[in-house]
Order: C-alpha cells, then sequence, then structure tokens
C-alpha cells in the first residue's frame, strides 16, 4: 500500500482508476466492431457511457457522504468524503439507462437503440469488472477499502498506517477480472442474460467480502447489515429477477436478443 503521489499529482489510485476507464472504452470498442455496430450507435453510447462514468463518479461521493450522515458524521463533501463503488454503481447505470432511453428517442428516431439495449447490457457485464477489479487495485494502492490487522504472510504493509492489513482489495480485484473472464466469454458467445448473471454473482462476492473489510462505511436500517451488504442483497433479487424475465420472454419468441 503506498498512498503517496507519483507524477503530476496523481498517485497510484489515480493512475489505477483512469486505467480502468480506459480499459472499458477498448472492450467496448471490442464488442462494438465484432458485432458491427454503426459509428453512429458506437459514439452515441460512447458518450454516453462517459456520461454515465461522471455521474456515477460523483453518485458515489453523494452515496459515502450520506452513509456517514447517517452514522453521526455530519453530511459533508470535501476530499475526505470518500467514495463506495456500489453508489457509483447505481447513480451511474441510472443515468446510463436514461440518457439511452430518452437521449436515444431524438438521435434514433426508428428505435434502433432500444432492440439493442440488451446486448449494450451484456457489454457492460464485461466492462463493468474490468474497470472495478483496476480501480480495487487503486483502492489497495491507497491503502482504503482493506480488511483487518494481519501478521500473516498474505498481508500486506500499508506505509503509512505502519501495519500489515489483510488485502481485501487484492483479492477483489482477482474476482472481478476472474468474472470479466466468464462474462467476456458469454457475451462473445451472444448468450444472454450476461448483465443479470453479473449482478447476482458481484452481489454474492460483495455481500460476504463484507465481513472482512475493516474500515468502517456506516450503517443502515437493518443493523446487522452494513451499506453495501443491503445493496448488494438488492443487487442479486433485481440480477434474479431480470435474468429469469428476460429468459422466460425471449423462450417464448424462440429467438435471442441479438436476432431479435
Amino acid at each position: 500500500m503506498y498512498p503517496y503521489e507519483i507524477i503530476f499529482g496523481l498517485g497510484l489510485y489515480d493512475i489505477f482508476l483512469g486505467a480502468g476507464i480506459i480499459a472499458a472504452m477498448l472492450c467496448f470498442a471490442h464488442f462494438s466492431k465484432k458485432l458491427a455496430f454503426s459509428a453512429k450507435f458506437h459514439n452515441f453510447v460512447l458518450f454516453d457511457g462517459i456520461f454515465a462514468v461522471v455521474a456515477g463518479y460523483a453518485s458515489a461521493v453523494l452515496t459515502q457522504a450520506l452513509y456517514n450522515a447517517l452514522d453521526g458524521d455530519g453530511f459533508a463533501l470535501n476530499a475526505s468524503t470518500g467514495a463506495t463503488f456500489l453508489g457509483g454503481l447505481v447513480g451511474g447505470a441510472l443515468s446510463f439507462i436514461a440518457v439511452y432511453f430518452i437521449g436515444g428517442a431524438f438521435v434514433f428516431p426508428d428505435k434502433s437503440h432500444v432492440r439493442k439495449f440488451l446486448v449494450i447490457a451484456d457489454i457492460a457485464s464485461v466492462a463493468i469488472p474490468v474497470a472495478h477489479g483496476l480501480g480495487r487495485l487503486g483502492c489497495l494502492m491507497a491503502g482504503c477499502c482493506h480488511g483487518a490487522e494481519t501478521d500473516a504472510w498474505y498481508g500486506i504493509y500499508h506505509v503509512s498506517a505502519g501495519v500489515k492489513y489483510v488485502p481485501v482489495q487484492l483479492f477483489e480485484a482477482m474476482f472481478l477480472f476472474a468474472l470479466a473472464a466468464l462474462m467476456f466469454y458469454r457475451t462473445s458467445k451472444k448468450r444472454i442474460n450476461g448483465l443479470a448473471a453479473y449482478m447476482v454473482c458481484y452481489g454474492i462476492w460483495r455481500y460476504f467480502a463484507e465481513y472482512f473489510r475493516a474500515d468502517d462505511r456506516g450503517s443502515t436500517v437493518v443493523s446487522f447489515w452494513s451499506p453495501s451488504q443491503l445493496v448488494s442483497v438488492l443487487l442479486i433479487v433485481g440480477g434474479a429477477a431480470l435474468g429469469v424475465s428476460v429468459y422466460l420472454y425471449y423462450k417464448k419468441k424462440g429467438v435471442s436478443y441479438y436476432e431479435d
């Protein structure tokens, strides 16, 4: 863990965060070419994705500020507020969907973008864990989101704290890269319900990973769940509902949404 500036005022957290965004864009470019998207549609989704990243980061900080307020620390938006991925995921996803359908209705009067939405969702199921995994490596470098203090061989030394912590961030990055590889395979084979599979898999992982986190992120109305665990349960339920609905709908039609 090395939470110090490296170059041009940027630390390893910032560098990994930027690498994650670039990796997500490259992932989209790969599938855009593979699925023969038009230049117009490609650019529309790309700009929508950039907007969602900005909105998602703002949502991540705002969510953490609300967590802090609920935990009695007061509501504040400043450099020390912090950010939470799940808050950013929800805010970014809602922002993307709003622009995609509302803005897309003007850009694509024939509503062709509507028919491609679930395909874009599958691509997102690859891009999100790739970017998130790199972001978690950034967290490892920054020394945030860590596990409990430990003397075990797998502990990683925190330079400023002077102790070793369980590297929950590293373990999550490994899980996310494995999940991204699975989603890449599924999407390459045009298998449906990639987004639903991502939501369920990550929700389950994050729910149990929270038991190994040692940095306090606030409380919820459910006393035995952290905020991230509550959102994880909603992700699992939402992903399962989405997956079943899409499966039954397209099973009845006799085609997948890649052919629809």
